[in-house]
């Protein structure tokens, strides 16, 4: 091995190993705020160990079909969420819908939402969260069916305008996030996923809102609505 070889091959093995201890420190992060969001819900009562509960969440966000719904999606909606937290009346209970809103997804199935509420109404009680969090979690994970919560739900505004913040992101990041659902519906034919992102973003488009709160209605909303109509563009022509 020639020296410029060798130095190249350390280099890729240090940046490897750099890239493995930031995933590393990343879920870390992940643990405490799930260990912080699930204690603020227990409302002081007892319960198992957080970690176990956690660690199941992460493994199901790191599965191998997922492209766009990944730990970085739950780590960005948990950012955002913390960015809206003024606006929530139970901010625990919205960080927890974060955790189980993707729980469960397979890009196949339309159940998602669904599964991933039932996932919730299971793991939560067991975990030590009251019923009636444990209620609110689960319905606010369904309202991301719809992402159209009714008005004054501000838990239901603040998830579901974390959850849609994506559409605000710069062209570049937008352009990426547009990628990787593509890749999540790989199985999908061109011309059929055109027509049906085409209609998705529409939709979105002909609504008279896309952020509920004050701030994503002030600072995400007219980003948004050109990432959307620059891709609803690009796919209709």
């Amino acid at each position: 091995m020639t020296d410029s070889s060798r130095g190249s091959s350390d280099r890729s093995v240090a940046g490897e190993a750099a890239g493995a201890h930031g995933a590393a420190d990343a879920e870390d992060s992940l643990r405490r705020r799930w260990r912080a969001a699930l204690v603020g819900a227990r409302r002081g009562a007892p319960g198992p160990d957080p970690l176990p509960y956690a660690d199941n969440l992460l493994a199901r966000w790191a599965e191998p079909q997922r492209h766009y719904h990944t730990t970085a999606h739950l780590i960005a909606v948990l950012d955002h969420v913390d960015t809206l937290a003024g606006y929530a009346t139970d901010v625990d209970a919205v960080r927890l819908a974060a955790w189980f809103h993707d729980a469960v997804y397979r890009p196949d199935r339309s159940e998602n939402e669904e599964r991933s509420a039932a996932l919730a109404e299971r793991a939560l009680p067991e975990a030590g969260v009251p019923a009636e969090v444990t209620a609110e979690v689960a319905r606010l994970v369904r309202l991301t069916v719809t992402h159209d919560p009714a008005e004054g739900d501000a838990d239901g505004e603040v998830l579901c305008d974390a959850d849609l913040a994506i559409l605000a992101a710069p062209p570049r990041e937008y352009a990426a996030y547009a990628a990787q659902v593509r890749e999540e519906y790989g199985f999908v034919p061109d011309d059929a996923f055109r027509e049906g992102r085409a209609t998705v973003l529409r939709q979105l488009l002909d609504l008279p809102g896309l952020f509920r709160t004050p701030l994503g209605a002030e600072r995400w909303e007219p980003r948004a609505r050109q990432n959307l109509l620059t891709e609803w563009e690009l796919l209709s022509h």
